[in-house]
């Protein structure tokens, strides 16, 4: 079972009558919301923009509106694999089959395997993932960690720094409290020149969430064992377990993530035709979805 002593969903049921008192103050004044936004808005969530504007009301409502307003203009949650799984084909960035020592979703990044000059399709096949990784959540876990491998990286293969900016700025302003930790394994000194740009564009709660690894250091090698159970971690992070992207399993995996996102979001049945042919595409004869009941619409 996963070790949750220290996870956000205990943390939470300690929470003072206060903290649901801000909760009922920010749903009294963002007023009446409907469709997917008022399935985005409930008390978990509410919780986490005002925990990220340290629960002060106002702010954590502009927050909201804007996520809000960038959601229903960039709709993340109708992105399906088939739009992005190219950006994903040399294992860039994926879902790990394994969670954290507090039941997180694992998100494994290896910038050295980029494979696309396409800004906005790299922020979307990110997006995806991000989605992707809170629709695996546990019950009770709302938090995801991350694992960026830098073997090979090099300024020539980095992302543009306005790709970096982006994202930052999607993970921080429109998935607050989301990221639990990310983990930096081995980066050669070179990334010190970008590492310096880019960190201005982290506010100080993430910039506290970012922890660089290195193999002969003790501390930090310790720290993310303390996260990851040994037998889980991949051998490129100090780990035991052999680590292999396999892109034709993990679209697999992704259409058939769809069509949980499909029923969760209640989107209509266009788009379950669309993901239904996706995992005949993906898995042949062989893989037939479980049938799930989706709201009418």
């Amino acid at each position: 079972m996963f070790r949750r002593k220290n996870s956000s969903h205990n943390h939470h049921e300690n929470d003072s009558l206060p903290s649901e008192s801000k909760i009922n103050d920010l749903k009294v004044a963002m007023g009446p919301l409907y469709e997917r936004s008022l399935k985005y808005c409930d008390d978990a969530c509410l919780r986490r923009y005002l925990e990220a504007r340290n629960w002060n009301t106002e702010k954590a409502k502009k927050m909201l509106e804007e996520s809000l307003k960038w959601r229903i203009d960039y709709k993340p949650e109708g992105i399906r694999w088939e739009e992005v799984a190219i950006e994903g084909e040399t294992g860039k960035a994926y879902r790990a089959n394994f969670h954290d020592r507090d039941g997180r979703s694992v998100l494994i990044l290896r910038p050295a395997m980029q494979n696309s000059a396409s800004l906005e399709n790299n922020i979307r096949h990110l997006v995806y993932l991000i989605e992707n990784a809170i629709l695996n959540l546990p019950e009770g876990q709302e938090q995801m960690s991350w694992l960026i491998d830098f073997t090979g990286w090099s300024l020539s293969t980095s992302v543009p720094i306005k790709s970096a900016k982006d994202t930052v700025n999607i993970l921080q302003n429109h998935y607050p409290e989301r990221l639990a930790m990310a983990f930096l394994y081995n980066p050669p000194r070179i990334f010190e020149a970008f590492w310096k740009i880019v960190k201005y564009f982290l506010d100080a709660k993430t910039f506290q969430k970012v922890k660089f690894v290195y193999p002969k250091n003790k501390d930090s090698v310790e720290l993310m064992q303390s996260f990851f159970d040994q037998d889980n971690l991949p051998t490129e992070f100090g780990g035991k377990a052999k680590l292999k992207y396999d892109h034709d399993e993990f679209s697999k995996q992704m259409v058939l993530d769809d069509l949980k996102a499909l029923s969760l979001w209640g989107l209509d049945q266009k788009d379950e035709k669309i993901s239904q042919h996706a995992v005949t595409k993906h898995s042949g004869a062989e893989v037939a979805p479980e049938s799930i009941a989706l709201p009418a619409s």
